[in-house]
């Protein structure tokens, strides 16, 4: 009688186990943790990606362990936006080798305006704008114009060749901005690289997730221009404003911070950055191509998605603790 009644008891409890795991919502597996932080890397974004509409690149290495993920990682993407690091990269390297210098007045003309990202549109023709502030809002504020104004005194073929230098074979910026949406300028301030007619469909810049991570380890690890040119860059790219992939949900109160550059098209969003933590460092590079929607707000699907990969990357890699909420 006692074996039958605990026989029954115990067959309740696990039916009752049973409905409320398979009730339960679906977890995400993104920043906040959830049931699928227990599976296995690779599962847990292979789950993340299928049946999203778009192709996804993505590469991350903790920079103290050396453990790494990639998934398409060395599939040239468009840049976007991402291309104004290596631009700014040639900043510096230009001002150490004396061929430019920070505080060099380069005027703005009502021609150099672009539309899209940025501030320095706003400005009154003829302003006179220094090197560094034009570098500095290039990052910051992702300025279009100061984009331009910036190729055009170092000109893309430069940037390419610091690219080519630091051993790079797939990063290179094509050409200046256009613009956005029906504020199209005809394309100009071509690089050899741009003009090939392979490398027209890039747009302004082509690399892979790879590189751009390998570009931000090195930044990290000092080893751009000068450790103390790699820390000025990594502190400008700790300013930036865009937050809406990398470092969406990464915050300072838990313990991070995030030096990154992110971009947008009609069809693609990437972003490439450093994750800081006392844990370690975690450089992520991210690209979601060929999205059917054209959507420009902070909650864009692929900005949506890269935040939650990021999520993924950070406690499979750099925290090491599958139920850590960051």
């Amino acid at each position: 009688m006692l074996s039958s009644r605990f026989g029954r008891l115990h067959f309740v409890v696990l039916l009752m186990f049973f409905l409320t795991r398979c009730s339960a919502p679906p977890q995400a597996g993104n920043a906040e943790g959830g049931e699928d932080s227990l599976l296995p890397l690779a599962d847990q974004v292979r789950e993340m990606v299928s049946g999203f509409q778009g192709e996804v690149s993505l590469y991350a290495k903790n920079l103290d362990t050396g453990e790494e993920f990639a998934l398409r990682a060395d599939k040239p993407v468009r840049t976007a936006s991402t291309t104004k690091i290596p631009i700014m990269v040639a900043c510096y390297r230009a001002v150490a080798e004396g061929k430019a210098r920070w505080d060099e007045k380069i005027p703005l003309r009502s021609g150099d305006k672009v539309s899209g990202s940025g501030v320095i549109r706003e400005f009154d023709d003829d302003t006179l704008l220094t090197l560094r502030d034009l570098m500095h809002v290039m990052i910051v504020v992702s300025d279009n114009t100061a984009t331009n104004l910036v190729l055009g005194r170092l000109t893309a073929d430069y940037v390419n060749e610091t690219m080519e230098r630091m051993g790079f074979a797939h990063t290179r910026s094509m050409r200046k901005i256009r613009g956005d949406g029906n504020q199209l300028k005809a394309a100009a301030g071509w690089s050899e690289e741009g003009e090939k007619e392979e490398n027209k469909r890039f747009g302004i810049g082509r690399s892979t997730p790879r590189e751009m991570a390998r570009l931000l380890e090195m930044l990290a690890e000092g080893e751009v221009v000068s450790p103390a040119a790699s820390r000025e860059m990594v502190e400008v790219l700790k300013r930036q404003q865009y937050k809406d992939g990398i470092g969406r949900t990464l915050g300072e109160a838990a313990g991070f911070v995030v030096g990154s550059k992110s971009g947008a098209l009609d069809a693609l969003r990437t972003d490439v950055g450093i994750v800081f933590h006392p844990k370690g460092r975690l450089v992520i590079a991210a690209t979601v191509e060929g999205m059917a929607e054209t959507d420009y707000s902070p909650d864009n699907r692929g900005n949506l998605l890269i935040s939650r990969l990021s999520g993924i990357l950070v406690r499979a890699l750099l925290l090491h603790d599958a139920t850590s909420r960051p």
